[in-house]
């Protein structure tokens, strides 16, 4: 147990968990994570996942120590400073943001070699109720995106690319918002832990939506050296999939968090749109865009 002569609270992200910068007698840093005590056998778990990201050589906050007390449940990472990457992205040449793009995606493929449970449902049947879910979510919704009927479509005529699909580790928040450029300017991955489950890895990819928002340069990198730029024919199909199902929920999930979330996804909506003229192409608009 690491004795902490310091701490300062990080009111960022969505987790359910108290964050803190916490300093040592020494003057090291770390990250500081308290949660529930009804979450110590989750949060053990989640521990025990980190330590093994981690010694795949991941460049993240990596596992420093654990323990439960009456109060909750403490988990120490290694802290990173730098900036974080929507913040820095913006002021980087387009050779940098792809350079980092690239980066990222063959961060991401390092994680999707970890392998999912044998036991897990097959995927699906398992990610087909979560489409009849989405799309009754979206269909009883009181509000609804301009030209929904063709996310609705594309969703309903493309379930039989589920077939097939092989299972892994998915960090479950892969995008800029959960990563960070360090004063070594190296890219770091954060926040894993409170979304990651086991799926196929190409619906980990879905949140690269977030990433076009804020550079298409880096996105485009990202799916190059996710597949060292020999992408696989069903790839482009089964993202969009993903990334229109992703569409549909996200409205009614929005709706309790006012209209500003409402019409931030409001935006994406009409983008995805755009990316994929109408869905009449399944190669988004920003790959297929020319930086140089």
């Amino acid at each position: 147990m690491i004795n902490f002569v310091r701490k300062t609270e990080i009111h960022k992200g969505w987790s359910g968990d108290r964050k803190f910068c916490a300093v040592d007698r020494d003057g090291n840093k770390y990250l500081l994570r308290i949660s529930p005590i009804e979450k110590a056998d989750r949060k053990k778990a989640e521990y025990a996942m980190a330590k093994e990201v981690a010694s795949l050589g991941i460049p993240m906050c990596s596992p420093v120590d654990f323990w439960v007390c009456e109060d909750g449940v403490y988990s120490v990472y290694s802290w990173i400073d730098g900036e974080d990457a929507r913040d820095a992205l913006p002021f980087c040449t387009d050779a940098e943001l792809y350079a980092y793009g690239a980066e990222a995606g063959r961060i991401q493929r390092i994680l999707h070699s970890i392998p999912a449970p044998k036991d897990l449902p097959d995927w699906e049947e398992r990610y087909n109720k979560k489409l009849d879910t989405k799309l009754e979510k979206y269909r009883s919704c009181p509000l609804k995106y301009e030209k929904g009927d063709l996310l609705v479509k594309f969703v309903d005529s493309n379930r039989h690319l589920l077939a097939n699909r092989p299972l892994t580790y998915q960090h479950g928040d892969y995008h800029v918002g959960n990563m960070m450029i360090g004063k070594d300017k190296k890219l770091y991955i954060i926040d894993f832990f409170d979304r990651n489950d086991f799926g196929d890895p190409w619906e980990d990819i879905k949140p690269i939506t977030w990433d076009v928002a804020v550079s298409p340069v880096f996105a485009k990198g990202r799916i190059d050296g996710y597949f060292d730029r020999k992408i696989p024919q069903n790839f482009w199909s089964l993202l969009a999939l993903y990334v229109t199902a992703g569409i549909l929920s996200s409205l009614p999930w929005a709706i309790p968090f006012g209209d500003g979330e409402v019409e931030i996804m409001r935006k994406l909506a009409a983008d995805v749109l755009d990316w994929y003229d109408d869905m009449s192409c399944v190669v988004p608009k920003w790959y297929r865009t020319d930086f140089n």
